[in-house]
């Protein structure tokens, strides 16, 4: 699995993210610069639609949101009062936020309640990695790792210690049946179906 392109030179900001290139990706890590290089291909994205189809109709009526990216969240550390001051701009697959107070014009400040990365070849370690720990720091409840190539489902829940907890494992051979939300009570979703997408 490859790594994606990192800027190293300084710290970089959210100041500095709005004004690279539009027609270029960036994420911001600890002021790192990860560029997200290709855009993700057909499989990725199918898997990605049937997650944000089937958890858009779950939450009609319901007070939480789901966006799906390019969707800029900012997750500020302490002393980061002002957006161009900010680290941490991710671009999460997939986001669902409940504290609708965090959402603003332009994508999210705040953790979401849910987040949902489907690995793709040059984010897979980032993703393993860097936004693991970031997730984690930053108070996101849910994280849902998904494999495309191996086809499998990695689920992990916030525990009170503030740490994920031990990942709930899918996957269409060995574990049937679906995976559930714990902070979304009533959302579940099946692996087969998932990694039969088109």
């Amino acid at each position: 699995m490859g790594e994606p392109a990192r800027k190293l030179d300084r710290r970089y900001t959210y100041r500095d993210y709005l004004g690279w290139p539009e027609d270029e990706r960036w994420e911001l890590i600890g002021g790192v610069a990860y560029n997200m290089l290709a855009a993700p291909n057909r499989r990725h994205q199918a898997i990605v639609g049937l997650f944000f189809r089937r958890l858009g109709n779950f939450l009609e009526g319901r007070p939480c949101k789901a966006y799906v990216a390019p969707f800029d969240v900012l997750l500020p550390e302490a002393g980061e009062a002002e957006d161009d001051e900010v680290g941490n701009v991710v671009e999460p697959d997939l986001a669902v936020f409940c504290d609708l107070a965090k959402l603003t014009k332009y994508g999210a400040r705040g953790a979401p309640d849910l987040v949902v990365e489907v690995l793709s070849p040059s984010t897979h370690l980032k993703d393993l990695r860097e936004k693991f720990d970031l997730y984690e720091r930053m108070g996101v409840r849910e994280y849902w790792i998904v494999d495309p190539a191996g086809e499998w489902i990695n689920r992990f829940v916030r525990g009170t210690a503030g740490r994920f907890g031990e990942a709930e494992l899918r996957d269409p051979l060995f574990n049937q049946g679906p995976i559930a939300s714990e902070i979304l009570a009533g959302f579940s979703i099946d692996p087969a179906e998932i990694f039969t997408a088109e």
